[in-house]
Protein backbone atom coordinates (compact mmCIF):
# COMPACT_ATOMS: atom_id res chain seq x y z
CA UNK A 1 0.00 0.00 0.00
CA UNK A 2 1.31 3.41 -0.39
CA UNK A 3 1.25 6.49 2.59
CA UNK A 4 -0.01 6.40 5.85
CA UNK A 5 -0.74 9.66 8.05
CA UNK A 6 0.49 8.79 12.00
CA UNK A 7 -2.70 9.97 13.69
CA UNK A 8 -3.69 12.11 16.71
CA UNK A 9 -6.35 14.37 16.73
CA UNK A 10 -4.71 17.11 18.87
CA UNK A 11 -2.12 18.20 15.47
CA UNK A 12 -4.48 18.14 13.48
CA UNK A 13 -7.68 20.19 14.85
CA UNK A 14 -8.12 24.05 15.73
CA UNK A 15 -10.77 22.95 18.29
CA UNK A 16 -8.47 23.29 21.32
CA UNK A 17 -8.47 25.97 23.65
CA UNK A 18 -4.83 26.57 22.87
CA UNK A 19 -4.91 27.60 18.63
CA UNK A 20 -0.88 27.40 17.85
CA UNK A 21 0.11 27.63 14.29
CA UNK A 22 0.82 23.91 13.90
CA UNK A 23 -2.49 22.97 14.50
CA UNK A 24 -4.25 25.32 11.78
CA UNK A 25 -1.42 23.96 9.74
CA UNK A 26 -2.23 20.62 10.76
CA UNK A 27 -6.07 20.56 10.21
CA UNK A 28 -5.22 22.87 6.65
CA UNK A 29 -3.21 19.84 5.84
CA UNK A 30 -5.18 17.19 6.47
CA UNK A 31 -8.07 18.80 4.53
CA UNK A 32 -5.62 19.37 1.61
CA UNK A 33 -4.12 15.78 1.62
CA UNK A 34 -8.03 14.13 1.60
CA UNK A 35 -9.14 16.52 -1.28
CA UNK A 36 -5.75 16.63 -3.12
CA UNK A 37 -4.09 13.51 -2.70
CA UNK A 38 -3.47 10.73 -5.65
CA UNK A 39 -4.26 8.10 -3.05
CA UNK A 40 -7.06 5.66 -3.67
CA UNK A 41 -6.69 4.48 0.01
CA UNK A 42 -6.61 6.74 3.14
CA UNK A 43 -4.46 4.73 5.85
CA UNK A 44 -4.20 6.39 9.51
CA UNK A 45 -1.80 4.75 12.34
CA UNK A 46 -2.82 4.95 15.69
CA UNK A 47 -1.63 4.10 19.02
CA UNK A 48 -5.56 4.24 20.48
CA UNK A 49 -8.68 2.94 18.47
CA UNK A 50 -10.81 6.12 19.81
CA UNK A 51 -7.94 8.05 17.60
CA UNK A 52 -9.45 6.65 14.68
CA UNK A 53 -12.64 7.96 15.05
CA UNK A 54 -12.09 11.44 13.77
CA UNK A 55 -9.84 10.85 11.55
CA UNK A 56 -12.56 8.81 9.72
CA UNK A 57 -14.63 11.60 10.35
CA UNK A 58 -12.24 14.09 8.24
CA UNK A 59 -11.98 11.81 5.63
CA UNK A 60 -15.28 11.14 5.14
CA UNK A 61 -16.42 14.76 5.46
CA UNK A 62 -14.82 15.45 2.23
CA UNK A 63 -15.27 11.85 0.50
CA UNK A 64 -17.77 10.14 1.58
CA UNK A 65 -17.29 6.67 -0.02
CA UNK A 66 -13.02 6.63 0.49
CA UNK A 67 -11.75 3.76 1.50
CA UNK A 68 -9.97 3.90 4.99
CA UNK A 69 -7.43 1.54 6.61
CA UNK A 70 -6.68 1.88 10.70
CA UNK A 71 -3.26 0.28 11.21
CA UNK A 72 -2.51 -0.52 14.93
CA UNK A 73 1.24 1.62 15.51
CA UNK A 74 2.27 -1.58 17.89
CA UNK A 75 1.37 -4.36 15.14
CA UNK A 76 2.93 -1.80 12.17
CA UNK A 77 5.80 -4.78 11.94
CA UNK A 78 3.12 -7.76 11.86
CA UNK A 79 1.46 -6.45 8.98
CA UNK A 80 1.11 -5.23 5.56
CA UNK A 81 2.85 -2.02 6.35
CA UNK A 82 2.38 1.54 4.34
CA UNK A 83 5.74 2.48 2.09
CA UNK A 84 5.51 5.68 4.11
CA UNK A 85 4.51 6.91 7.03
CA UNK A 86 3.73 10.96 7.94
CA UNK A 87 4.65 11.78 11.57
CA UNK A 88 3.02 15.67 12.25
CA UNK A 89 6.32 16.96 13.95
CA UNK A 90 10.00 16.39 13.66
CA UNK A 91 10.32 13.40 16.57
CA UNK A 92 11.47 10.57 14.05
CA UNK A 93 14.13 8.93 16.53
CA UNK A 94 11.26 6.65 17.85
CA UNK A 95 9.18 5.37 15.18
CA UNK A 96 12.91 4.68 13.10
CA UNK A 97 13.66 2.38 16.48
CA UNK A 98 10.18 0.90 16.19
CA UNK A 99 11.09 0.06 12.41
CA UNK A 100 14.64 -1.28 12.78
CA UNK A 101 13.33 -3.58 15.70
CA UNK A 102 11.81 -5.37 12.70
CA UNK A 103 13.16 -4.36 9.07
CA UNK A 104 14.55 -1.12 8.53
CA UNK A 105 13.94 -1.32 4.55
CA UNK A 106 10.14 -2.01 5.33
CA UNK A 107 9.06 1.37 4.97
CA UNK A 108 9.97 5.21 5.16
CA UNK A 109 9.58 7.77 7.90
CA UNK A 110 9.25 11.62 7.20
CA UNK A 111 8.11 14.67 9.51
CA UNK A 112 7.53 18.13 9.42
CA UNK A 113 9.56 20.92 11.56
CA UNK A 114 7.01 23.24 12.64
CA UNK A 115 9.75 24.80 15.53
CA UNK A 116 13.04 24.46 16.05
CA UNK A 117 13.58 26.39 19.16
CA UNK A 118 12.32 24.09 21.57
CA UNK A 119 14.35 21.92 23.76
CA UNK A 120 12.03 19.32 22.20
CA UNK A 121 12.57 19.99 18.75
CA UNK A 122 16.36 20.23 19.24
CA UNK A 123 16.56 17.39 21.45
CA UNK A 124 14.32 15.65 18.04
CA UNK A 125 16.77 16.74 15.70
CA UNK A 126 19.96 15.75 17.62
CA UNK A 127 19.02 12.48 17.49
CA UNK A 128 18.27 11.64 14.26
CA UNK A 129 22.07 11.16 14.21
CA UNK A 130 22.30 8.39 16.64
CA UNK A 131 19.07 7.28 15.51
CA UNK A 132 18.42 4.25 12.51
CA UNK A 133 17.46 7.08 9.77
CA UNK A 134 17.98 6.15 6.89
CA UNK A 135 18.41 7.67 3.18
CA UNK A 136 14.77 6.77 2.84
CA UNK A 137 13.48 9.02 5.31
CA UNK A 138 12.82 12.45 5.61
CA UNK A 139 12.13 15.93 7.76
CA UNK A 140 10.43 18.13 5.54
CA UNK A 141 11.16 21.80 5.97
CA UNK A 142 8.62 24.56 5.19
CA UNK A 143 11.13 26.58 4.43
CA UNK A 144 14.23 27.45 3.64
CA UNK A 145 15.28 29.34 6.92
CA UNK A 146 14.42 26.20 8.08
CA UNK A 147 16.36 24.10 6.31
CA UNK A 148 19.70 25.98 7.08
CA UNK A 149 18.74 25.82 10.78
CA UNK A 150 18.41 22.06 10.93
CA UNK A 151 21.17 21.52 8.75
CA UNK A 152 23.58 23.84 11.23
CA UNK A 153 22.02 21.57 14.97
CA UNK A 154 22.74 18.71 12.65
CA UNK A 155 26.45 19.78 11.64
CA UNK A 156 27.03 20.56 15.17
CA UNK A 157 26.16 17.33 16.63
CA UNK A 158 27.90 15.44 13.51
CA UNK A 159 30.95 17.56 14.35
CA UNK A 160 30.47 16.74 17.87
CA UNK A 161 30.26 12.58 17.37
CA UNK A 162 33.34 12.63 14.93
CA UNK A 163 35.44 14.46 18.15
CA UNK A 164 34.00 12.85 21.14
CA UNK A 165 34.03 9.30 19.39
CA UNK A 166 35.71 9.06 16.17
CA UNK A 167 32.72 8.62 14.23
CA UNK A 168 32.88 8.60 10.86
CA UNK A 169 29.94 7.56 9.00
CA UNK A 170 26.67 9.71 9.51
CA UNK A 171 23.16 9.51 7.72
CA UNK A 172 21.13 12.48 7.47
CA UNK A 173 17.53 12.24 6.11
CA UNK A 174 16.28 13.91 3.45
CA UNK A 175 15.27 17.44 4.05
CA UNK A 176 12.88 18.83 1.33
CA UNK A 177 11.94 22.06 1.51
CA UNK A 178 7.87 22.07 1.02
CA UNK A 179 5.79 25.15 2.31
CA UNK A 180 2.77 24.69 3.87
CA UNK A 181 -0.12 25.52 2.49
CA UNK A 182 -3.96 27.00 2.36
CA UNK A 183 -7.20 26.71 0.92
CA UNK A 184 -7.70 30.19 -1.23
CA UNK A 185 -10.95 30.01 -1.68
CA UNK A 186 -11.66 30.36 1.68
CA UNK A 187 -10.60 33.77 2.21
CA UNK A 188 -12.70 34.97 -1.13
CA UNK A 189 -15.37 37.61 0.56
CA UNK A 190 -17.53 39.91 -1.03
CA UNK A 191 -17.88 43.62 -0.50
CA UNK A 192 -21.16 43.06 1.06
CA UNK A 193 -19.72 40.80 2.93
CA UNK A 194 -17.12 42.87 4.34
CA UNK A 195 -19.88 46.05 4.60
CA UNK A 196 -21.41 43.68 6.82
CA UNK A 197 -18.40 42.68 8.68
CA UNK A 198 -17.73 46.30 9.38
CA UNK A 199 -20.82 47.19 10.35
CA UNK A 200 -20.79 44.37 13.50
CA UNK A 201 -17.67 45.80 14.24
CA UNK A 202 -18.47 48.85 14.05
CA UNK A 203 -15.89 50.30 12.06
CA UNK A 204 -16.58 53.10 9.89
CA UNK A 205 -16.70 52.95 6.15
CA UNK A 206 -13.61 56.00 6.14
CA UNK A 207 -11.19 53.88 8.56
CA UNK A 208 -8.38 51.94 7.24
CA UNK A 209 -8.30 48.38 9.17
CA UNK A 210 -4.73 46.43 9.95
CA UNK A 211 -5.39 42.59 11.11
CA UNK A 212 -2.92 40.74 12.82
CA UNK A 213 -4.23 37.09 12.96
CA UNK A 214 -1.82 34.85 15.38
CA UNK A 215 -1.41 33.94 19.07
CA UNK A 216 -1.09 36.60 20.92
CA UNK A 217 2.45 36.30 22.89
CA UNK A 218 4.77 39.49 23.19
CA UNK A 219 7.04 36.79 24.78
CA UNK A 220 7.12 33.53 22.13
CA UNK A 221 5.47 34.86 19.33
CA UNK A 222 5.17 38.33 18.10
CA UNK A 223 6.48 41.71 20.06
CA UNK A 224 3.78 44.15 19.23
CA UNK A 225 5.49 47.34 20.17
CA UNK A 226 6.80 48.07 16.62
CA UNK A 227 3.55 47.81 14.75
CA UNK A 228 2.08 49.64 17.65
CA UNK A 229 4.82 52.52 17.77
CA UNK A 230 4.70 52.41 13.54
CA UNK A 231 0.81 52.75 13.22
CA UNK A 232 0.61 55.55 16.01
CA UNK A 233 3.52 57.64 13.77
CA UNK A 234 1.52 57.29 10.44
CA UNK A 235 -1.91 58.35 12.14
CA UNK A 236 -0.16 61.75 13.20
CA UNK A 237 1.46 61.91 9.90
CA UNK A 238 -1.63 60.93 7.37
CA UNK A 239 -4.55 62.03 10.25
CA UNK A 240 -6.34 58.68 8.84
CA UNK A 241 -8.51 57.23 10.89
CA UNK A 242 -6.55 53.55 11.70
CA UNK A 243 -7.77 50.53 13.62
CA UNK A 244 -5.88 48.07 14.25
CA UNK A 245 -7.68 44.40 14.99
CA UNK A 246 -5.29 41.54 16.56
CA UNK A 247 -7.31 38.51 16.36
CA UNK A 248 -5.72 35.66 18.22
CA UNK A 249 -5.83 34.60 22.11
CA UNK A 250 -3.88 36.03 25.27
CA UNK A 251 -2.42 32.65 27.33
CA UNK A 252 -3.27 34.34 30.57
CA UNK A 253 -4.89 37.62 31.82
CA UNK A 254 -1.53 38.69 32.69
CA UNK A 255 -0.66 38.85 28.87
CA UNK A 256 -3.73 40.16 28.10
CA UNK A 257 -3.14 43.46 30.52
CA UNK A 258 0.27 43.74 29.23
CA UNK A 259 -0.66 44.00 25.27
CA UNK A 260 -3.76 46.94 26.77
CA UNK A 261 -0.69 48.49 28.43
CA UNK A 262 1.32 48.75 25.02
CA UNK A 263 -1.22 50.02 23.04
CA UNK A 264 -2.21 52.76 25.59
CA UNK A 265 1.51 53.96 25.79
CA UNK A 266 2.54 53.38 22.01
CA UNK A 267 -0.83 53.97 20.05
CA UNK A 268 -3.13 56.07 22.22
CA UNK A 269 -4.59 57.44 18.92
CA UNK A 270 -5.52 53.86 17.39
CA UNK A 271 -8.58 52.37 17.42
CA UNK A 272 -8.00 48.81 18.87
CA UNK A 273 -10.24 45.75 18.75
CA UNK A 274 -9.72 42.53 20.06
CA UNK A 275 -11.18 39.15 18.70
CA UNK A 276 -10.79 35.63 20.13
CA UNK A 277 -9.34 34.21 17.16
CA UNK A 278 -10.20 30.03 18.43
CA UNK A 279 -13.51 31.21 17.20
CA UNK A 280 -13.88 30.84 13.27
CA UNK A 281 -16.21 33.28 12.71
CA UNK A 282 -13.86 35.90 14.58
CA UNK A 283 -11.40 34.59 11.93
CA UNK A 284 -13.54 35.43 8.82
CA UNK A 285 -14.15 38.78 10.40
CA UNK A 286 -11.13 39.91 10.49
CA UNK A 287 -10.14 38.89 6.97
CA UNK A 288 -13.30 40.14 5.62
CA UNK A 289 -13.02 43.37 7.26
CA UNK A 290 -8.98 44.34 7.00
CA UNK A 291 -7.37 46.25 4.52
CA UNK A 292 -4.11 45.72 5.29
CA UNK A 293 -2.38 42.24 7.24
CA UNK A 294 0.77 43.25 9.43
CA UNK A 295 2.90 40.71 11.33
CA UNK A 296 6.31 41.71 12.43
CA UNK A 297 7.41 38.18 13.52
CA UNK A 298 10.98 38.61 15.55
CA UNK A 299 10.78 35.32 17.84
CA UNK A 300 13.04 31.83 16.84
CA UNK A 301 10.15 29.71 17.36
CA UNK A 302 8.66 30.87 14.23
CA UNK A 303 9.73 28.79 11.31
CA UNK A 304 7.30 29.58 8.42
CA UNK A 305 4.15 31.78 9.17
CA UNK A 306 1.17 30.64 7.59
CA UNK A 307 -0.66 34.14 8.48
CA UNK A 308 0.89 36.07 5.35
CA UNK A 309 -0.61 33.68 2.96
CA UNK A 310 -3.59 33.41 4.78
CA UNK A 311 -3.90 37.66 4.54
CA UNK A 312 -2.57 37.61 0.55
CA UNK A 313 -5.34 34.41 -0.15
CA UNK A 314 -7.44 37.35 1.42
CA UNK A 315 -6.13 39.98 -1.37
CA UNK A 316 -4.65 41.49 1.82
CA UNK A 317 -1.38 43.73 1.26
CA UNK A 318 1.17 42.48 4.06
CA UNK A 319 3.45 44.30 5.69
CA UNK A 320 5.62 41.78 7.46
CA UNK A 321 9.44 41.95 9.43
CA UNK A 322 11.91 40.25 6.80
CA UNK A 323 12.44 37.25 9.09
CA UNK A 324 12.17 33.46 8.70
CA UNK A 325 9.85 32.00 6.33
CA UNK A 326 8.29 35.48 5.38
CA UNK A 327 11.51 35.80 3.90
CA UNK A 328 10.42 33.71 1.23
CA UNK A 329 7.01 33.79 1.25
CA UNK A 330 6.59 37.51 0.53
CA UNK A 331 8.13 39.71 -2.53
CA UNK A 332 9.39 43.38 -0.86
CA UNK A 333 6.90 46.10 -3.28
CA UNK A 334 5.35 43.21 -4.83
CA UNK A 335 2.48 41.31 -2.52
CA UNK A 336 3.77 44.02 -0.08
CA UNK A 337 6.47 44.94 2.12
CA UNK A 338 9.14 43.16 3.96
CA UNK A 339 10.81 45.51 7.03
CA UNK A 340 14.13 45.12 7.68
CA UNK A 341 14.84 43.25 10.90
CA UNK A 342 18.44 43.44 13.05
CA UNK A 343 19.80 41.19 15.63
CA UNK A 344 23.29 40.51 17.53
CA UNK A 345 25.98 38.65 16.07
CA UNK A 346 26.99 35.32 17.14
CA UNK A 347 28.34 35.17 20.98
CA UNK A 348 25.74 37.09 22.08
CA UNK A 349 22.66 34.53 23.11
CA UNK A 350 25.37 31.81 24.64
CA UNK A 351 23.76 32.84 28.48
CA UNK A 352 20.09 32.54 27.29
CA UNK A 353 21.20 28.73 25.66
CA UNK A 354 23.46 27.67 28.80
CA UNK A 355 20.51 28.83 30.91
CA UNK A 356 17.78 27.00 28.78
CA UNK A 357 19.84 24.15 28.45
CA UNK A 358 20.11 23.81 32.48
CA UNK A 359 16.48 24.26 33.03
CA UNK A 360 16.94 27.85 34.52
CA UNK A 361 14.89 29.44 32.43
CA UNK A 362 11.53 28.47 30.40
CA UNK A 363 10.73 28.40 26.83
CA UNK A 364 8.95 31.22 26.83
CA UNK A 365 11.51 32.90 28.75
CA UNK A 366 13.96 32.05 26.51
CA UNK A 367 12.21 33.12 23.53
CA UNK A 368 11.18 36.06 24.88
CA UNK A 369 14.61 37.40 26.46
CA UNK A 370 16.20 35.99 22.44
CA UNK A 371 14.32 38.46 20.85
CA UNK A 372 14.18 40.98 23.07
CA UNK A 373 17.15 42.00 21.53
CA UNK A 374 15.69 41.23 17.56
CA UNK A 375 14.63 44.61 16.46
CA UNK A 376 12.36 45.78 13.12
CA UNK A 377 13.33 48.93 11.19
CA UNK A 378 10.75 51.02 12.29
CA UNK A 379 11.36 54.26 9.94
CA UNK A 380 10.69 51.12 6.64
CA UNK A 381 7.50 49.91 8.91
CA UNK A 382 5.80 53.62 9.02
CA UNK A 383 7.11 54.45 5.18
CA UNK A 384 5.14 50.86 4.32
CA UNK A 385 2.06 51.25 6.35
CA UNK A 386 2.15 54.96 5.03
CA UNK A 387 2.27 53.82 1.34
CA UNK A 388 -0.67 51.85 2.05
CA UNK A 389 -2.83 54.03 4.48
CA UNK A 390 -2.79 56.87 1.66
CA UNK A 391 -3.35 54.87 -1.26
CA UNK A 392 -6.41 52.46 -1.94
CA UNK A 393 -5.10 51.62 -5.44
CA UNK A 394 -1.63 50.12 -3.93
CA UNK A 395 -3.57 48.27 -1.67
CA UNK A 396 -5.65 46.60 -4.56
CA UNK A 397 -2.81 46.37 -6.78
CA UNK A 398 -0.83 44.27 -4.10
CA UNK A 399 -3.61 42.26 -2.64
CA UNK A 400 -3.91 41.33 -6.27
CA UNK A 401 -0.57 40.08 -6.96
CA UNK A 402 -0.79 38.06 -3.21
CA UNK A 403 -3.80 36.38 -3.77
CA UNK A 404 -2.13 35.16 -7.53
CA UNK A 405 1.02 34.10 -5.62
CA UNK A 406 -0.86 32.26 -3.41
CA UNK A 407 -3.02 30.39 -5.99
CA UNK A 408 0.36 29.62 -7.79
CA UNK A 409 2.54 28.17 -5.14
CA UNK A 410 0.93 27.74 -1.77
CA UNK A 411 -2.01 26.22 -2.36
CA UNK A 412 -3.04 23.10 -0.93
CA UNK A 413 -3.73 21.56 -4.31
CA UNK A 414 -0.01 22.78 -5.55
CA UNK A 415 1.31 21.63 -2.54
CA UNK A 416 0.10 17.86 -1.91
CA UNK A 417 1.07 16.56 -5.49
CA UNK A 418 4.45 17.60 -3.87
CA UNK A 419 3.95 15.48 -0.83
CA UNK A 420 3.09 13.01 -3.51
CA UNK A 421 6.02 13.44 -5.13
CA UNK A 422 8.29 13.09 -2.05
CA UNK A 423 6.34 9.89 -1.22
CA UNK A 424 7.63 8.28 -4.56
CA UNK A 425 10.89 9.80 -3.81
CA UNK A 426 11.41 8.38 -0.55
CA UNK A 427 10.17 4.74 -1.97
CA UNK A 428 12.29 4.81 -4.74
CA UNK A 429 15.62 5.26 -2.47
CA UNK A 430 14.32 2.39 -0.14
CA UNK A 431 13.48 0.24 -3.28
CA UNK A 432 17.01 0.88 -4.72
CA UNK A 433 19.00 0.31 -1.87
CA UNK A 434 17.22 -2.65 0.11
CA UNK A 435 14.97 -3.84 -2.95
CA UNK A 436 11.97 -3.94 -0.92
CA UNK A 437 13.62 -6.48 1.66
CA UNK A 438 15.70 -5.96 4.53
CA UNK A 439 17.10 -7.61 6.95
CA UNK A 440 19.05 -5.25 8.91
CA UNK A 441 17.62 -5.10 12.19
CA UNK A 442 19.10 -2.69 15.18
CA UNK A 443 18.41 -2.73 18.93
CA UNK A 444 17.22 0.20 20.59
CA UNK A 445 19.49 0.83 22.96
CA UNK A 446 17.47 2.87 26.02
CA UNK A 447 14.42 0.64 25.18
CA UNK A 448 16.15 -3.16 25.19
CA UNK A 449 14.40 -6.29 25.82
CA UNK A 450 14.45 -6.41 29.84
CA UNK A 451 15.23 -9.79 29.86
CA UNK A 452 18.43 -8.95 28.25
CA UNK A 453 19.32 -6.09 29.64
CA UNK A 454 18.41 -7.36 33.33
CA UNK A 455 19.06 -11.20 32.51
CA UNK A 456 21.83 -10.86 34.91
CA UNK A 457 19.24 -10.36 37.84
CA UNK A 458 18.18 -13.98 37.72
CA UNK A 459 19.35 -17.03 39.16
CA UNK A 460 17.92 -19.24 36.28
CA UNK A 461 16.64 -18.50 32.64
CA UNK A 462 13.97 -20.71 31.03
CA UNK A 463 14.98 -21.79 27.73
CA UNK A 464 13.68 -24.29 25.06
CA UNK A 465 16.00 -27.15 26.60
CA UNK A 466 14.81 -26.17 30.37
CA UNK A 467 12.42 -29.70 31.46
CA UNK A 468 9.20 -28.55 33.04
CA UNK A 469 6.61 -30.21 34.64
CA UNK A 470 2.89 -30.20 37.06
CA UNK A 471 2.85 -29.31 40.25
CA UNK A 472 -0.61 -30.96 41.02
CA UNK A 473 -1.72 -34.20 40.95
CA UNK A 474 -4.76 -32.88 38.98
CA UNK A 475 -5.21 -31.20 35.57
CA UNK A 476 -8.40 -30.38 36.09
CA UNK A 477 -7.12 -28.60 39.78
CA UNK A 478 -4.77 -26.93 38.20
CA UNK A 479 -6.77 -25.72 35.08
CA UNK A 480 -8.83 -24.43 38.37
CA UNK A 481 -6.55 -22.46 40.26
CA UNK A 482 -5.41 -20.60 37.35
CA UNK A 483 -8.89 -19.62 36.50
CA UNK A 484 -8.83 -18.26 39.77
CA UNK A 485 -5.79 -16.31 39.75
CA UNK A 486 -6.18 -14.43 36.88
CA UNK A 487 -8.95 -13.18 38.53
CA UNK A 488 -7.21 -11.45 41.25
CA UNK A 489 -6.15 -7.82 40.49
CA UNK A 490 -2.64 -8.34 41.51
CA UNK A 491 -2.94 -10.35 38.11
CA UNK A 492 -5.85 -8.79 35.80
CA UNK A 493 -3.96 -5.55 34.99
CA UNK A 494 -1.95 -7.65 32.44
CA UNK A 495 -4.52 -9.79 31.37
CA UNK A 496 -3.33 -9.21 27.44
CA UNK A 497 0.11 -10.81 28.01
CA UNK A 498 -1.80 -14.21 29.65
CA UNK A 499 -2.73 -17.20 27.65
CA UNK A 500 -6.19 -17.79 26.15
CA UNK A 501 -7.73 -21.11 28.72
CA UNK A 502 -7.52 -22.90 25.56
CA UNK A 503 -3.43 -22.91 25.49
CA UNK A 504 -3.68 -22.88 29.09
CA UNK A 505 -5.56 -26.35 28.63
CA UNK A 506 -3.57 -27.49 26.01
CA UNK A 507 -0.19 -26.59 27.80
CA UNK A 508 -0.99 -28.43 31.15
CA UNK A 509 -2.33 -31.57 29.68
CA UNK A 510 0.82 -32.09 27.68
CA UNK A 511 2.49 -32.15 31.18
CA UNK A 512 0.24 -34.40 32.90
CA UNK A 513 2.48 -37.27 34.32
CA UNK A 514 5.52 -36.42 32.15
CA UNK A 515 8.31 -33.78 32.24
CA UNK A 516 8.59 -32.22 29.12
CA UNK A 517 11.06 -29.51 27.42
CA UNK A 518 9.73 -25.99 27.23
CA UNK A 519 10.49 -26.24 23.67
CA UNK A 520 8.40 -29.72 22.99
CA UNK A 521 5.54 -28.11 25.18
CA UNK A 522 4.92 -24.92 22.94
CA UNK A 523 4.36 -26.87 20.10
CA UNK A 524 0.94 -28.01 21.32
CA UNK A 525 -0.40 -24.42 20.77
CA UNK A 526 -0.58 -22.64 17.75
CA UNK A 527 2.76 -21.36 16.07
CA UNK A 528 2.11 -18.15 15.48
CA UNK A 529 1.31 -18.10 19.48
CA UNK A 530 4.52 -20.46 20.46
CA UNK A 531 6.65 -17.00 21.58
CA UNK A 532 4.04 -15.54 22.96
CA UNK A 533 3.22 -19.16 25.50
CA UNK A 534 7.22 -19.26 25.87
CA UNK A 535 7.21 -16.38 27.63
CA UNK A 536 3.78 -17.42 29.81
CA UNK A 537 5.53 -20.30 30.86
CA UNK A 538 7.47 -18.19 33.62
CA UNK A 539 3.61 -16.74 34.62
CA UNK A 540 3.01 -20.48 35.26
CA UNK A 541 5.84 -21.04 37.22
CA UNK A 542 5.23 -17.46 39.33
CA UNK A 543 1.67 -18.88 40.07
CA UNK A 544 3.32 -22.37 41.16
CA UNK A 545 1.34 -24.24 38.56
CA UNK A 546 4.51 -25.57 37.21
CA UNK A 547 7.82 -26.03 38.61
CA UNK A 548 11.36 -26.69 36.69
CA UNK A 549 12.19 -30.49 36.77
CA UNK A 550 15.32 -30.64 38.74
Amino acid sequence: MGAAIYFHPEPYSTSGKKLMGRNAAGESFLRGYTTYSENTEFCAVTREKENARPFIQAVRSIKPNAKIRILDEYKLGNTDPPEVIFYPGPGLSQPAFQRSNFNSGAWSVYGIAHTTSSDIAMDNLVELLVSPIESWDALICPSEAVKTNILSVLNAQRDFLSEKLNAKTFTYPQLPVIPLGVHPDDFVFSQEERERSRNLLGIDCEAVVVAYMGRLSFHAKAHPVGMYRALEEVSKHTGKQIVLIECGWHGNDAIKQAFTEAQGLMCPSINSLFLDGREESNRNLLWSSADIFCSFSDNIQETFGITPLEAMAASLPVVVSDWDGYMESVQDGVEGFKIPTIMPEAGHGEEFARRFGLELETYDRYCGKTFMFVAVEQEAAVNAFKALIESPELRIKMGEKGRQRVEKLYDWRVIIPQYNDLWSELNSIRQKNTGGVSSNSTVWPARQDPYRAFAHYASQIVTKATKLSLVDDSVQSAISRVATYRQLKVFDFASEVFPTDDEITALLEKLFEREVEAGVLIKTVDASRQDFCMRALNWLLKIDIIKISK
